[in-house]
């Protein structure tokens, strides 16, 4: 079996997501026949360097022996069982370290299927929070401009990224967007801290005008994402964290992408010294094996919907899949890797090589900013430096990155304009060189007028 017969029958019967299908005409599929650690090899023998992670969910590598060892065990013990009125081992286990590692006060674990589904839980369970405390009015959710959170209803209607909202603005509740404290749009001079603070002037106005509508605050802590991995200060999460008690409204932070060392902590929030009320984890959870996610919240929470039967007050949200026991497996292996690893320690190693390999770019007349958090590092082409003027998207720059890159060994699947490295941590430093060659290359094509 090679790569141009499997490409045949995909395209005869797969959908693909996050794609024009019209582009596979001229852009080969890459089908992967195996992964080991950061590489991806595909039938025809050629080898690729997954520079995002496989969708930023990827930790330890691929094929990780003790990832491996541990779901092959659980295989053999139980696949699956319902968690209404059962249990098992790995779910409980798992809760339980999860409430030990997480930002202090974070008690109780929700699990549900991926993350666009923890945000769905965590929309639904402040909503229904208020309602069971008798705050009806209370039926409103503050979310930042750029912000991505997922793609079910829910999730979509609390993003901002017009290329996923738009199309389906009909069917979605209306949150109220203030804009992002992004510091790419910072003026000249101003420091990110100083702009952050700046910024959450417009929060501070929408909480005090809509506190009594508002259930809660859903931000990406420190990196929007999906938003061209755009980042900004931890000042502002100390300050909203400050707001949402004034106010009396929930914080939710989407540690999704973010979350378990990508930005140079095990938890994002940590690097403001903060708990929300709500936290949404997936992606790394399971070190990039099997879809799962969880949402954990605070006691009280958990409190106000603990009653008799006959009140209705029950959580009554479920996924067939939730907490399924292969999936705690993949996750209690992962956190054992950071349990008996200095992991935290060597990914601040990592991103300073990273941030070293490409930092002769910072002066490409044609790359308007290279900005950093731990291990997610992005590089922002523009089409004027000094005024950071975007290339229109309809000219698809990255795109000629991401063919240039494939060719070259390496997946850098781009976001519009911006060129991203957010490795699995076990990149090796010739393998850092390597993407930063290439990327430097692709970059060098991409902006040939």
């Amino acid at each position: 079996m090679n790569n141009a017969a499997l490409m045949q029958r995909d395209l005869q019967v797969l959908w693909h997501p996050c794609t024009q299908m019209k582009d596979h005409e001229t852009l080969p599929l890459i089908p992967i026949r195996r992964g080991k650690g950061v590489w991806l090899e595909d039938f025809d023998g050629n080898r690729y360097i997954d520079a995002i992670s496989s969708w930023w969910v990827n930790l330890f590598g691929h094929a990780n022996p003790r990832i491996n060892a541990r779901i092959t065990a659980q295989l053999e013990r139980l696949e699956h069982v319902l968690l209404a009125g059962f249990s098992h081992e790995p779910a409980i286990e798992l809760a339980e370290r999860l409430v030990r590692i997480t930002p202090p006060g974070l008690e109780r674990c929700f699990f549900a299927d991926n993350g666009s589904s923890a945000v769905e839980v965590a929309l639904k369970m402040s909503f229904h929070y208020w309602r069971n405390l008798g705050q009806k009015r209370k039926t409103r959710f503050v979310t930042l401009g750029n912000s991505y959170h997922g793609e079910t209803l829910g999730a979509l209607a609390v993003g901002d990224v017009a290329l996923y909202k738009q199309t389906y603005e009909p069917l979605l509740l209306q949150p109220l967007t203030v804009p992002s404290p992004d510091c790419f749009e910072r003026e000249p001079g101003v420091s990110w801290e100083e702009h952050s603070r700046r910024m959450f002037d417009a929060m501070e106005e929408a909480l005090a005008r809509h506190a009594d509508e508002v259930c809660a605050v859903i931000v990406e802590p420190l990196v929007q994402c999906a938003g061209n991995m755009r980042m900004y200060h931890p000042v502002y999460l100390r300050l909203l964290r400050e707001a949402c008690d004034r106010y009396g409204v929930h914080l939710i932070a989407d540690e999704i992408a973010v979350g378990f060392g990508r930005t140079g902590t095990l938890f994002a929030c940590e690097q403001a010294g903060i708990s929300p009320d709500l936290l949404c984890l997936s992606k790394g959870l399971t070190g990039g094996y099997l879809p799962l996610s969880v949402v954990l919240t605070k006691e009280r929470i958990y409190q106000a919907f603990y009653d008799d039967y006959e009140r209705l007050t029950a959580f009554l949200h479920s996924h067939s899949y939730t907490g399924n026991p292969i999936g705690c497996a993949a996750a209690l292996a992962t956190l054992e890797i950071f349990d008996s690893e200095p992991v935290i320690e060597r990914n601040r190693e990592t991103a300073k090589r990273m941030g070293e390999a490409v930092e002769h770019l910072r002066e490409h007349p044609h790359v308007g900013e290279i900005r950093q958090t731990g291990m997610i590092l992005a590089i922002e082409m523009v089409r004027e430096k000094d005024s950071k003027t975007p290339y229109p998207w309809q000219e698809r720059r990255g795109l000629r990155v991401y063919r240039h890159a494939l060719s070259q060994g390496a997946l850098l699947r781009p976001l519009g304009n911006v060129i991203y490295f957010m490795p699995p941590y076990v990149i090796e430093p010739a393998e850092i060189q390597a993407l930063a060659r290439i990327a430097e290359e692709g970059i060098q094509l991409a902006t040939r007028d």
